[in-house]
């Protein structure tokens, strides 16, 4: 913060504010709980000081007390449990959430569109803030791909875990014969990073412009301010029509495309080390992370951590904690 040339970028800055503001709320929370604690620590050993026959009403009155205010703060610092587990690389940092419909034609596409507004509801809980870089609506109902920004603390440590292919199982409401259906979705998450040591060839991209908008009417751009790079050497497309110019898409689109790359590269040294060690795992597109059942019981099942719900209606309402968290405690026991 004390850096002379910091307010020169104003997105750097705006990084590291956000940056001081989380590490400032979470210095005032662990204080704030420390003098909680030791103020009911003190208060236990008062209470239990009082011999037993000398424990009259008012005492049993402020002993009940005592335990409501024990239970809010462990209720308190089991909420704030997760952040002690954010110790990845990258976990303080924005995330950009790309949903893409996989098998199951109209289905998986409705299915992309539920996991969107799953996410769209926990992103709202969580007070942070969400950015549409583009979306691409499918032809009869839901999306065929999102991407998302999502600004807020720890945000790509909260969404790491969702990496990988999300699978439905429900009554098609898409079909007449009223089959169950099985569909597909692949969520990547990336950490948005400003400033990345990446470098990039320019004939290694693709840049193209295209009119940005919507369904149709008045929310077409007639501009060409949509923005869609394409990478030759990796294949990685990304598109960006939100922002109000070209050159903000552009400028967007590429630090996505960096992310990615990053993503991408990290992966690969990771695979490489899991080889020497003898272990090798496929993330092929069929290997589903999670499992979402409607029909004929509902289940909500993680096939990483074995972590199991019945109440389906909730997650996909936006309660994603308790498999967040299953998941961040499960990958920090295979680091032990």
């Amino acid at each position: 913060m004390s850096s002379a040339d910091l307010w020169q970028n104003k997105d750097r800055a705006q990084e590291a504010l956000n940056q001081v503001k989380s590490v400032e709320e979470s210095i005032g929370f662990l204080l704030g709980s420390e003098s909680e604690v030791l103020k009911l620590t003190e208060e236990y050993k008062f209470l239990q000081g009082i011999p037993e026959e000398e424990r009259d009403i008012d005492w049993r009155i402020n002993y009940n007390e005592f335990q409501d205010e024990l239970r809010k703060i462990f209720d308190l610092l089991s909420k704030k449990q997760s952040l002690l587990l954010f110790n990845g690389l990258h976990d303080q940092n924005d995330a950009v959430i790309s949903i893409q419909s996989g098998a199951g034609g109209t289905d998986a596409q409705d299915w992309a569109d539920m996991l969107l507004k799953m996410y769209l509801k926990y992103i709202e809980k969580k007070d942070f803030v969400v950015n549409i870089i583009d979306k691409t609506p499918g032809k009869e109902a839901g999306i065929k791909s999102v991407e998302i920004q999502v600004k807020g603390p720890f945000a790509y440590g909260y969404f790491r875990g969702e990496h990988g292919v999300h699978r439905l199982v429900r009554i098609s409401p898409f079909n007449s014969g009223g089959s169950r259906e099985t569909s597909f979705a692949f969520v990547e998450v990336v950490p948005f990073i400003t400033d990345i040591p990446l470098e990039i060839q320019e004939n290694d991209l693709k840049i193209e412009t295209f009119r940005a908008g919507g369904p149709g009417g008045q929310h077409v751009n007639t501009t060409s301010s949509a923005v869609r790079i394409t990478h030759s050497p990796s294949g990685i497309v990304v598109v960006c029509q939100n922002e109000r110019s070209q050159m903000q898409n552009k400028l967007l689109a590429m630090e996505v495309l960096k992310a990615k790359l990053l993503k991408r590269k990290e992966e690969a040294d990771k695979e490489n080390l899991l080889s020497l060690r003898g272990e090798r795992k496929d993330a092929a597109w069929g290997n589903q992370i999670r499992s979402y059942v409607l029909q004929p019981y509902t289940l909500v099942k993680d096939h990483r951590t074995n972590f199991s719900t019945s109440q389906v209606d909730k997650v996909l309402s936006g309660d994603l904690d308790e498999l967040i968290n299953s998941y961040l405690n499960w990958e920090n026991q295979q680091k032990d």
